[in-house]
């Protein structure tokens, strides 16, 4: 379980976070951290949060947004919100590191997503693009639902897949927790 002033790092996409809020803090309500990017930095693969809000406030750099589509900047100052079900993703367009605030309502399970996610990273279990093998992928797709969803496979036939393919997972050890990672 996350708890307050818990940093993460993932040392292929140049992200790193502090926790400030997490979802015991908070009944639920919110998850909030800090949230840093280096030069060159990215998030992982497009995707998006099917009942959740997703909130980036930029206090330094400048962010690169796909957001339902369309491109945009983002510098110091600015707000973008990705409504539950909107694809988007985000990079490092700049040359120094970014700082922002970045928010979910409801906090659901998206910090133990960044705890196993972060952590396959920090253990070299994923390719150049931060991304880890298809089993693992299908660990996080199965246990994480709820709360993110990749954009580049349409969910009905995602979740054929992922129904199909826990058994396997189950046979083969991997499950999406953060003591599995660590372990």
């Amino acid at each position: 379980m996350a708890t307050r002033g818990q940093s993460l790092a993932h040392p292929v996409t140049g992200e790193r976070l502090t926790f400030v809020d997490t979802r015991a803090d908070t009944d639920g309500a919110l998850l909030r951290f800090d949230f840093w990017m280096r030069p060159g930095g990215f998030v992982a693969a497009e995707h998006y949060h099917p009942s959740q809000e997703e909130r980036f406030t930029i206090h330094a750099g400048r962010a690169g947004f796909r957001l339902a589509g369309e491109q945009r900047d983002a510098h110091a100052g600015d707000t973008v919100v990705a409504p539950p079900g909107t694809r988007h993703v985000w990079w490092n367009a700049g040359e120094d590191e970014i700082h922002a605030t970045v928010e979910f309502r409801p906090a659901l399970r998206v910090e133990e997503f960044f705890e196993v996610f972060f952590g396959l990273g920090a253990a070299g279990k994923t390719n150049r693009r931060g991304l880890p093998g298809p089993l693992w992928l299908a660990a996080l797709g199965r246990e994480f639902s709820d709360e993110l969803r990749p954009a580049a496979v349409p969910w009905p036939l995602a979740r054929v897949v992922l129904a199909a393919a826990g058994p396997v997972l189950r046979a083969l050890g991997y499950r999406a927790t953060p003591e599995a990672v660590r372990g």
